[in-house]
């Protein structure tokens, strides 16, 4: 889940509460070209009032039109936009693209109600669940404890995982931390920064992100990281970079990375395991070096590597043949 969805949740809930019906659509899958992932949520009022996307505009706008006319009274029905022709390029989806969606008629009833705050409580309480929803329109909550795809559709029911807001925790500022900021804001992550110099703080310029004067193993060692949080390390600074992954591989994150060469890497695993103490599983939870291998070699090229590879671990695709050739990453 990122900010958005959470925004979708928050809206849908404060619409019910006020005595309103809501509409709650979530993308079940996507064929060919798509802005939004399986998983993506909108929530509608009425066709004024709305929260989130399911495509970046055309798809929101006809829903919108469809629902001012009449449409969607049933409790629970899954609907597609596009058809790969026409009917993709009247809707602005590139490349023949098709897209499948929930959508739930919510009245605004004690269950429901009741559904969306256990739902926003949960992932103020960074925890992942299960959302299962069956074709009567009866839905629960339930724990997950595996990375997995976003969306499962079954033949009696449709689940979807949601989770805690995405987040980025940069280890430290360098050029690459600038670049994995900027692409993980656009992603709609949650991305926070620590750095105890001042004179890299400086240059840190990206709005909207929290930065910390502390280091990174600090903050960690004090508030954790939830299941949905990703931590890399990009200085080449041991003091930072080592000490992060030390606390890191203690926490539910889903991805940690260091940037740094071949013999690099395979020096700080040996340090790691000597001075630290880690044993070979908690070393083998670090991507050394970080990223995929497209052969980066700007700041801005490691950086969207990085970012390639914490998307797919997220999604759940498996590992990856690690990273960028050593001397790319020089350090």
């Amino acid at each position: 889940m990122n900010s958005i969805d959470r925004q979708v949740i928050e809206s849908a809930l404060g619409w019910s509460r006020s005595g309103q019906p809501v509409w709650l659509c979530t993308v079940l899958s996507t064929f060919g070209s798509s802005p939004r992932p399986p998983g993506s949520m909108f929530a509608a009022a009425d066709a004024v009032r709305h929260a989130g996307s399911l495509s970046g505009g055309c798809v929101e706008e006809d829903f919108l039109e469809r629902l001012e006319a009449g449409a969607f009274r049933a409790g629970v029905e899954v609907i597609a936009y596009g058809d790969g022709g026409e009917d993709s390029r009247r809707l602005g989806l590139p490349c023949g693209g098709i897209l499948k969606v929930l959508v739930e008629r919510l009245e605004p009833t004690l269950a429901n109600i009741g559904h969306l705050e256990a739902l926003l409580r949960a992932l103020a309480d960074q925890r992942r669940l299960i959302r299962r929803i069956d074709r009567l329109g009866n839905r629960t909550l339930e724990p997950d404890g595996t990375q997995g795809p976003a969306v499962e559709v079954g033949e009696r029911d449709i689940r979807v995982r949601v989770g805690p807001v995405t987040r980025l925790l940069l280890a430290g500022v360098s050029p690459v931390a600038v670049y994995c900021a900027q692409f993980a804001m656009a992603l709609g992550y949650e991305v926070l920064v620590c750095d105890p110099r001042d004179d890299a703080r400086a240059r840190f310029d990206v709005p909207g992100i929290a930065v910390l004067a502390l280091l990174p193993s600090v903050y960690i060692a004090q508030h954790g990281c939830h299941s949905n949080t990703a931590v890399v390390a990009l200085t080449h600074d041991p003091r930072i970079d080592d000490l992060a992954m030390m606390e890191a591989v203690r926490t539910d994150a889903f991805y940690l990375g260091v940037m740094g060469s071949g013999v690099t890497s395979a020096r700080r695993a040996e340090r790691l395991a000597r001075i630290a103490g880690l044993t070979p599983g908690q070393i083998a939870r670090i991507r050394m070096p970080v990223g995929l291998s497209i052969g980066s070699k700007t700041p801005a090229e490691i950086a969207l590597s990085v970012m390639a590879d914490i998307v797919r671990a997220h999604a759940g695709r498996g590992d990856a043949a690690a990273t960028s050739p050593a001397g790319l990453q020089a350090g």
